[in-house]
């Protein structure tokens, strides 16, 4: 059920504590930790806990969840200091724009020149 943990999501593992990560901050709503293959030096993920597939599932059903995702990613942009040279916030949907884990999160980015268009 959308919402609910799935034994077998890399993401819900993360929140549960099953799966080390290296977490850099927690809300009652988000968990936000380091990517393990970070593409710029700051590359943190913020994750709900609750699990939804991707994005669009989450603000379909949880609106104020994604803004808690989203407000996240700015905290993390400004405690990580990129928040005044500029970052980037991505949602990867789907298999064809890269998405790997399919438990809703936000790549948070900056720290380096990012092009336009990204990939």
């Amino acid at each position: 059920m959308a919402g609910e943990p799935e034994a077998d999501c890399l993401f819900c593992k993360i929140v549960t504590g099953e799966v080390p990560a290296t977490v850099v901050r927690e809300t009652e709503t988000t968990v936000a930790f380091q990517d393990i293959n970070p593409q710029a030096p700051c590359h943190v993920l913020v994750i709900p806990r609750a699990h939804y597939p991707d994005a669009a599932a989450l603000a379909a059903a949880e609106p104020a969840i994604a803004a808690d995702v989203l407000r996240e990613a700015g905290q993390v942009a400004a405690e990580r200091g990129v928040d005044g040279t500029g970052y980037r916030v991505v949602f990867n949907t789907g298999t064809g724009a890269g998405q790997t884990v399919f438990h809703a999160h936000a790549h948070v980015l900056g720290g380096r020149g990012l092009q336009w268009p990204p990939g």
